[in-house]
């Protein structure tokens, strides 16, 4: 039987991140992961760009968590957005805002970060087990499968860092749900976040239009008004401003068995001044010519138009100007969990303690993306992976002091 001081389960960033705050403090520390190299997920996020972090007022950043923002609070308060800057610069990587107000390495990428932070750990004394996908415990132990077989490893203290549900070919299965419920842990079942969504579309449409994006468009739902843009896909809507309103139609749909994304095709017009561009086109025309002469209408979006609205061509100008100005996308599910961004549920905080420590297992700790939290993408999700981990790592040294 192997025997570390502290077992570190999980090496995306929440794992990382706890094992440079305990290896910061001089404790020996190994990380397990169950893939062949760490971080896959955090590579995958930064191929188009990593967000590390948003640039907002941080009141309104720590409020961006939903029912968890409480619990995640403290967390996020010891290793604000700021601090995750600084935490970058440390490892000589620079970032800059962008427009958005998104936090981005100015290399774009997150292989270099990964490649610093690594060498960090190393350098902390940090050892890195792939290939041990966590099964459960033996006793107080923990137990790896491993291409030798069973491995068991005695430690003082275990951090969980295992992922959530989405996104399971790079890791993060929510395969030790059940074994943690055999424990006495609470666990809240996982749902699709940053998602998108099924839409009955018939077959013309996708042919012609799937993957085409919808550009200067603003959308409403449960969660408000929100201007960008999204992807029109084979099997319904996808991309960022259908991320942001994910959760509100998410829980619609889970309450009432359907729910509408409400588009404004034309937010720079006035749905008064779209009705007088109509009114003034050949009643002759086509619909097609009409929308595009008479409301800036073309392409993808007059197309969602009428596949919405097959006899939209019969309406009054009025009526077509209100339907531009306010058009329901009738949405039928979210799509599968595994094609997610990101999860909601895992570790209900009733089963937690202020150390992220479990209650039902002393000198278990857990962070990141198996709490039961969710949040949009933007830095968001990165940032509190990063701070729960790290406060978990505070939490066990705190629980080890007391309990030598």
């Amino acid at each position: 039987m192997a025997q570390d001081e502290i077992a570190v389960i999980g090496g995306g960033p929440a794992g990382l991140a706890a094992a440079e705050v305990l290896s910061a403090a001089g404790r020996p520390v190994a990380v397990y992961e169950a893939m062949p190299t760490v971080a896959r997920k955090f590579l995958l996020a930064g191929k188009s760009g990593l967000n590390i972090t948003h640039s907002e007022p941080f009141s309104r950043f720590a409020a961006r968590f939903g029912t968890a923002s409480g619990r995640l609070g403290p967390a996020l308060e010891a290793f604000t957005p700021a601090d995750v800057r600084n935490w970058a610069a440390g490892l000589g990587v620079e970032t800059f805002v962008g427009t958005s107000g998104r936090v981005f390495p100015t290399a774009m990428k997150a292989s270099p970060l990964l490649r610093s932070w690594l060498r960090r750990l190393e350098q902390q004394g940090v050892t890195i087990h792939t290939r041990h996908r966590w099964i459960g415990f033996d006793g107080e132990a923990v137990v790896f499968e491993t291409q030798e077989g069973h491995r068991t490893v005695s430690c003082r203290a275990v951090v969980l860092a295992l992922g959530g549900a989405s996104w399971p070919r790079l890791g993060s299965d929510a395969s030790w749900v059940e074994t943690l419920r055999g424990r006495g842990v609470p666990v809240v079942p996982f749902r699709p976040a940053n998602c998108g969504f099924d839409v009955a579309w018939n077959a013309g449409f996708t042919a012609r239009f799937a993957g085409e994006p919808l550009k200067g468009t603003t959308a409403t739902s449960d969660a408000g008004t929100f201007p960008g843009e999204f992807v029109v896909s084979r099997h319904g809507i996808e991309g960022s401003l259908v991320y942001a309103h994910a959760a509100a139609l998410r829980d619609r749909i889970e309450a009432e068995g359907a729910a509408s994304l409400v588009l404004d095709l034309a937010p720079g017009r006035e749905a008064a001044r779209i009705a007088r561009d109509l009114a003034r086109q050949d009643t002759k025309a086509s619909l097609a010519n009409r929308l595009r002469k008479g409301a800036g209408l073309a392409g993808v979006k007059a197309g969602l138009l009428r596949e919405l609205m097959p006899d939209a061509g019969r309406y009054a100008p009025d009526e077509l100007a209100r339907l531009i100005k306010a058009l329901p996308v009738p949405l039928l599910r979210p799509r599968p969990i595994a094609e997610a961004i990101s999860s909601a549920g895992g570790i209900s905080w009733s089963g937690i303690d202020g150390s992220f420590m479990l209650g039902a297992m002393p000198g278990v700790f857990a962070a990141g993306e198996m709490l039961d939290w969710e949040a949009p993408t933007g830095g968001y999700l990165l940032t509190a992976c990063l701070a729960s981990g790290r406060a978990a790592a505070r939490g066990l040294s705190h629980w080890l002091e007391n309990t030598a």
